[in-house]
């Protein structure tokens, strides 16, 4: 299993992000990687809302196709995200955005384990980089669309 912890504050509010990592639909707008995702069973109920989501994603030579459950909680500004079907055994993610002085405490947890044991060695030698650029994404679109905070 390869675990990945991550807390960063960024300048930015905390809803107005939590609103952009939910926009899961958008993200072949700014992932580069992803080359297709389409979302179904959308539901919305008391500041909890979810999806479903078929995601194809393409590295180099590499192609794969998933599915995950994204959950989007109002009250705790969460964004979970749990496997469904595809090339992981395992798939759990989580943000959290707090507020704190000077914008948001961004935390994201991911917990992946690949069912094939050669791309998942190949997946854990590169996870800490994907992660990274993962993150990065996320960074240049609220800068691309957020205010931040003074």
């Amino acid at each position: 299993m390869t675990k990945f912890h991550l807390d960063r504050v960024l300048p930015y509010d905390a809803t107005q992000l939590w609103t952009l990592v939910g926009d899961v639909e958008r993200y072949p707008d700014f992932i580069p990687w992803i080359t297709q995702l389409r979302a179904y069973n959308i539901q919305a109920q008391d500041g909890q809302s979810r999806l479903d989501a078929d995601v194809s994603v393409g590295f180099k030579m590499l192609s794969e196709k998933f599915s995950t459950r994204v959950t989007r909680t109002a009250g705790d500004r969460s964004v979970d995200m749990a496997y469904i079907k595809g090339p992981f055994k395992k798939m759990i993610g989580r943000w959290v955005f707090t507020p704190v002085a000077g914008g948001t405490d961004v935390s994201f947890d991911m917990d992946v384990e690949m069912k094939n044991p050669i791309l998942d060695a190949l997946f854990r030698a590169n996870f800490n980089l994907a992660v990274s650029r993962l993150m990065s994404c996320f960074e240049n679109r609220a800068a691309a669309t957020l205010k931040k905070i003074a």
